[in-house]
């Protein structure tokens, strides 16, 4: 082989390398790769190799960012650039070492330090402090964990929508404490979920506002002493290598708030499909059956009973809405630190467990509305369960031009409990009422009975709820592509 093809082929394998290197430590590029790949589930984000790979692609960014103000030079930060991969840090050789010094940052930093020029080694985490890299490394995980959480509630959004114009003519008893109260459609009920998992959509885009102002760089006690004179302006650059907003401009290390905040909201989201959960768990009781889980026909609900059909996926979200807030307990626990800070809670194992948890929830949940199956003939005979007095308000409304509201839902009332006493239906019951029937014919009252005229603005108040949610979609900080359609 000659020496001109020789360099030739060493030149594109170094930049071969470096571009490798490049997408590591940009954030922008990796993040990409991540949902496409091995990172596109929340677990992911927390895997041990890309904990750390988010280490390295921080102490990349805090180098650059130092060579950018002077403070190191700029052969340093590009040679620690080019190495920042977890192919130069090995997770054996890092818990091996991890065993001499017994501290994580500096077995990780000595294995890794290795792979580096000898003019760059001495410039790696220059001035910074264990703390500081990573918290900054947890806010990119949950960034990146919202990320990923936003695209399962727009996916959830998607079914729900559709789920809900289907559902315009589904007529059902609306239940208020339990009984019969007015006819509803399913499309009405299933926007109130559309809406609140819209909100819990903007709950999550605030707190990733939060978490994008979460890099910090302040040092041990949030003086920036270690950094230098320029540690400020550092901190900026810093963060905005990593993609992310100028810093809160506090030392936040003992606060948690942000974190709390995070925890808390997945706590919220789990309780509203707890809710979603106990809504359909109750819909498909025998009694009531007007929706449905769907089965596989081998699915076996009970070893000794073999005409049950159990509900599976909503009580493991009503299991969820129990669970996952007790762990955001925990973590809302760590706001409450000893002077600038302490590690007596160890929190980032309980934000990784709530992330995943909330992820493997929220797939339950995008399963279980897109398989659901609505009984439309159960709705329809259940609003007849009550022999027509869901329709009480509707006749009273009827009679008050002449007698007036108040009379009308006196007479109505004694109708209606003669009518129970008698175990007569409302429209005979009504019928044989002398002040009814001088008031209103037979045709009248048949007209009045029909629960399909007294919907009130059910179909608008779903139209608006999809509006607005379909207006909102268009702000969510992620891709169709990446937080679903």
């Amino acid at each position: 082989m000659s020496a001109t093809l020789l360099r030739s082929l060493l030149l594109a394998l170094s930049l071969a390398a470096a571009a490798v290197a490049a997408v590591a430590s940009d954030p922008s590029l990796s993040d990409d790769l991540e949902l496409d790949g091995r990172g596109g589930s929340v677990e992911a984000v927390f895997d041990p190799d890309q904990t750390n790979q988010y280490v390295l692609d921080i102490e990349a960014a805090l180098a650059r960012a130092q060579a950018t103000h002077g403070a190191i030079p700029r052969s340093a930060a590009d040679e620690i650039s080019r190495k920042a991969n977890v192919r130069f840090a090995s997770r054996d050789k890092i818990a091996a070492e991890r065993k001499i010094v017994h501290h994580r940052m500096v077995a990780l930093i000595n294995v890794w330090r290795e792979s580096l020029d000898a003019s760059a080694r001495q410039y790696v985490h220059y001035g910074a402090t264990t703390v500081d890299i990573y918290d900054t490394a947890l806010t990119l995980q949950l960034r990146r964990s919202a990320l990923i959480l936003i695209g399962h509630l727009r996916e959830i959004e998607s079914i729900l929508i559709n789920t809900a114009r289907s559902n315009q003519d589904a007529i059902m008893p609306g239940r208020t404490l339990g009984q019969h109260a007015l006819p509803i459609t399913f499309a009405k009920k299933v926007s109130t979920w559309l809406a609140e998992n819209r909100r819990n959509i903007e709950r999550l885009k605030r707190v990733l506002g939060e978490l994008e102002q979460s890099a910090i760089l302040k040092g041990a006690v949030g003086t920036y002493a270690g950094l230098g004179q320029e540690a400020m302006a550092i901190e900026k650059s810093f963060a905005k290598e990593l993609g992310l907003r100028p810093p809160y401009p506090d030392d936040w290390h003992g606060s948690r708030d942000v974190y709390a905040n995070y925890a808390l909201t997945l706590a919220l989201i789990a309780k509203s499909f707890g809710a979603v959960g106990q809504e359909i768990f109750l819909l498909q009781t025998t009694d009531i059956g007007e929706a449905d889980e769907p089965r596989d026909r081998n699915s076996i609900s009970s070893s000794s009973m073999a005409q049950k059909v159990n509900p599976n996926k909503s009580e493991t979200l009503i299991q969820a809405a129990r669970t996952i807030p007790r762990l955001a307990e925990v973590i809302l626990d760590d706001v409450v630190n000893f002077f600038e800070r302490d590690n007596t809670s160890g929190p980032n194992a309980v934000l990784e467990e709530i992330s995943v948890k909330s992820e493997a929830n929220l797939m339950v949940a995008r399963a279980l509305l897109e398989q659901l199956e609505v009984n439309r003939p159960a709705m329809r005979k259940n609003l007849h369960r009550t022999k027509g007095f869901i329709m009480a308000q509707r006749v009273a409304f009827a009679l008050s031009p002449a007698m007036g509201k108040e009379q009308a839902d006196k007479l109505v009332h004694g109708i209606i409990y003669r009518a129970m006493e008698m175990n007569v239906e409302f429209r005979p019951a009504l019928l044989s009422d002398p002040t009814v029937s001088k008031l209103l014919s037979p045709t009248e009252i048949d007209r009045l009975l029909q629960a399909e005229g007294y919907l009130g603005l059910a179909r608008d108040s779903v139209n608006a709820v999809i509006g607005h949610a379909e207006a909102l979609r268009r702000t969510d900080p992620v891709s169709e592509r990446r937080a679903g359609r």
